[in-house]
């Protein structure tokens, strides 16, 4: 993800920053997925892991990146809470 890129994106619900979830973030968040216990924004069952994604500055939620292209539309995004 271009860092330069990274430093104008905004997530559009809340408007907090956005950065690059961490790698061991992503495991945990992909091994939900796998488990069938994620869900997005708008109730979908999570069903393909993540090679990449977005998180806000508060760490709530997360935004998907498709083939480098962030999707930033509330129902895609992923609620962090549905983690323990």
């Amino acid at each position: 993800m271009d860092k330069r890129l990274l430093t104008i994106l905004r997530c559009p619900v809340s408007h907090k920053g956005l950065s690059v979830l961490k790698k061991d973030r992503l495991e945990r968040l992909n091994a939900a997925i796998h488990a069938g216990d994620l869900v997005n924004h708008e109730g979908v069952r999570l069903a393909e892991p993540l090679d990449e994604a977005l998180v806000t500055d508060d760490g709530k939620r997360v935004y998907p990146v498709a083939d480098g292209i962030p999707v930033l539309l509330e129902g895609e995004s992923i609620s962090m809470e549905q983690i323990a």
